[in-house]
């Protein structure tokens, strides 16, 4: 190992040890042991016999040896390794984060240990923890690599781990913010139940706990999901690689046994050895995920392609064997716009404002401005997230992309981005999205919206769409997020309301995408997707379509009851289902005519954009004026 390996492992141990003892501090209530900041009760060293202080000091002393160890990393960095960008400029960002991190710490003790404070500097903790145990796997590889490199499908889903560990973390970490962490005194159920019931009359601040709770036991079951995927995944996929191997079956064992961590904390009533054990095996957790998702990605560059010697050279880090169009800064702008499909993104938007509007609804006291607040960041977010799955599904999709006249000129087969490039474009919208999210909004949206990029790319890019017709019908689901991420943008929850829109946008998305597909059958022919239309035929893709289109109907007109929806919904609902079901007839009618069930499916899949569209606008409209029945 070169000295700054050696450097970096040990600050990443140092970092571990820094978030355990600050478990321990709050376990213990020793967060105002020290009530001034940097000093100790107007000391250096305590010296008092009271363990309190002590605690805290030695909480600081290991934070103010971090920040030492960074800034050496740092020296090395700029004296050794300034031709390796993607090592040399993180460094210095660690510089800058751990400087945040001590001001986090300030903020922390003036504030008296408020909830957000401490919920932000473990968030803050968790992220440099990450960071450096990016540098340590980074150092491991060669500056320049050169060459496409492998698939990079398993990085993917490494990643998507990575990223839900972090929002489970924050996750517990409201959790400890608000001392919610014993309000249930059984485990896995809640109050004997698989949801938090809340008694009539339940003090408003005890059902807020109750929820912070669930929630945290919600996400942590999905999360166990994905880790287990991917340490399976890493199993199956990644024998060449024995070293993922071993980094991903550790981090799904220490997950597996942070969960049975999770279970002693309510049976030993939160009892501070317990809380500790949880973090730290939270905080390794979190670095094995960015360590798999790192080396998987280095380890899929270098398959293949040619290192060059470290020294005298720039980092390039990405794929440059490609050889790409040469365009001006405008057409390399337009490109990148062009990987997350802009015109996608408006019609999901539509379905997230009217939802919005609905659940402020039920929330009389929110005035205007905040409201239009988190309008502008969920739009915002929920754009980025969208471009995010746009962008790896293209990456994912280049290659059946070349073989359709519809895609062909896409940035990836027109050669105008570097698969590596989209790829890279593509997490980094997505992380960006959630971050905002979390930050702007709240946890509830962001990992929602994390979920919505995982479904389309994982389960629909990657899982289903080119192994079974029904890849489109459960694919849609990602599709169906953004009213439940609006809902949740503002109330914080996922109440039923917004389940019935998730489900309304899920069965609309069948009849709509296989109108197009019945349009462009012969594309997914050549490009061997099995899309309905190509495996089962015309006949019963057009009987399918108009089963799915009575369904949508009747939840459109469920949704009126359920949600208590005034008269212009009501109309709406009635006049443009009709009007949906007519058009389903007529093409299901025509199924057995290649010419007639073209025109028909064009027709529908253009009234399909236009319902979608009419009807949450009348959602929203409804919400406003609501006349009652």
């Amino acid at each position: 190992m070169t000295r700054y390996q050696k450097l970096a492992f040990a600050t990443v141990i140092s970092t571990v040890l820094l978030v355990a003892m600050g478990v321990i501090v709050r376990a213990t209530g020793s967060g105002m042991g020290c009530p001034d900041w940097p000093l100790c009760n107007g000391q250096v060293i305590p010296s008092t016999t009271d363990y309190r202080p002590w605690l805290e000091w030695i909480h600081r002393a290991i934070a103010s040896i971090i920040g030492f160890e960074i800034l050496g990393l740092a020296y090395l960095a700029i004296r050794h390794l300034r031709d390796r960008k993607s090592i040399l400029w993180p460094t210095l960002f660690a510089v800058i984060l751990v400087g945040f991190q001590a001001y986090l710490g300030e903020e922390t003790v003036r504030l008296g240990n408020s909830g957000v404070s401490v919920l932000a500097h473990l968030a803050s903790a968790m992220a440099l923890l990450g960071l450096l145990t990016y540098l340590l796997v980074r150092a491991r590889y060669p500056g320049r690599i050169i060459g496409p490199g492998g698939s990079q499908r398993f990085t993917l889903l490494a990643i998507l781990s990575a990223a839900s560990i972090y929002a489970l973390l924050l996750f517990g970490s409201n959790v400890m913010a608000n001392d919610a962490g014993a309000v249930f005194t059984d485990w896995p159920l809640m109050n004997g139940g698989i949801s938090p019931a809340t008694a009539p009359g339940l003090p408003p601040v005890v059902a807020g706990l109750y929820e912070i709770q669930a929630l945290h036991r919600y996400v942590a079951a999905i999360v166990a999901i994905i880790v287990w995927a991917t340490a399976i995944g890493a199993w199956r996929t990644q024998q060449a690689r024995p070293g993922i191997v071993r980094l991903a079956v550790w981090m799904g064992a220490l997950f597996t046994v942070q969960v049975g961590i999770g279970a002693l904390l309510v049976f030993t009533a939160l009892a501070p050895w317990a809380r500790t054990l949880h973090v730290i095996d939270g905080a390794v957790v979190w670095a094995l995920a960015v360590a798999v998702a790192v080396a998987s990605y280095y380890e899929a560059r270098m398959a293949g392609a040619e290192v060059e010697a470290d020294s005298g050279v720039g980092d390039g880090g990405g794929g440059g064997a490609e050889v790409l169009t040469k365009r001006s800064t405008g057409d390399t702008v337009r490109a990148y716009i062009a990987l997350t499909k802009p015109r996608i993104i408006e019609l999901l938007l539509i379905t997230t404002i009217p939802a919005m509007v609905l659940a402020t609804r039920n929330l009389p006291g929110m005035n205007a401005p905040e409201w239009f607040r988190l309008a502008f960041w969920t739009l915002v977010c929920g754009s980025l997230a969208a471009g995010s799955a746009n962008a790896i599904n293209q990456y994912l999709d280049r290659d059946i992309d070349l073989l359709m006249s519809r895609t062909r000129r896409r940035p990836l087969p027109a050669h105008d981005v570097t698969p590596e490039d989209a790829m890279l474009f593509g997490v980094v919208l997505g992380a960006i999205s959630v971050a905002a999210m979390a930050f702007f909004v709240n946890l509830v949206a962001a990992f929602l919206t994390l979920l919505a990029i995982a479904f389309y790319v994982v389960v629909y890019t990657i899982l289903l769409k080119r192994h079974t017709t029904q890849n489109i019908v459960i694919g849609g689901a990602a599709g169906a997020l953004p009213p439940v991420i609006g809902w949740a943008a503002v109330t914080g929850r996922i109440e039923i309301p917004a389940v019935v829109l998730f489900l309304l946008v899920f069965y609309w998305t069948p009849p709509h995408f296989w109108a197009l597909a019945l349009r462009i059958r012969k594309d997914y022919e050549a490009a061997r997707i099995p899309m309905l239309p190509v495996v089962k035929g015309v006949p019963e893709t057009t009987r399918q379509i108009a089963i799915y289109t009575v369904v949508l109907v009747a939840i459109s007109l469920a949704f009126y009851l359920i949600a208590g929806m005034g008269l212009v919904y009501l109309v709406a609902a009635v006049g443009l289902g009709a009007v949906f079901l007519w058009r389903a007839y007529v093409l299901w009618t025509q199924g057995t005519s290649p010419e007639g069930s073209l025109t028909q499916s064009i027709r529908l899949y253009k009234y399909s954009i236009s319902y979608l569209t009419l009807l949450f606008a009348a959602v929203m409209v409804d919400a406003l004026v609501f006349v009652r029945v």
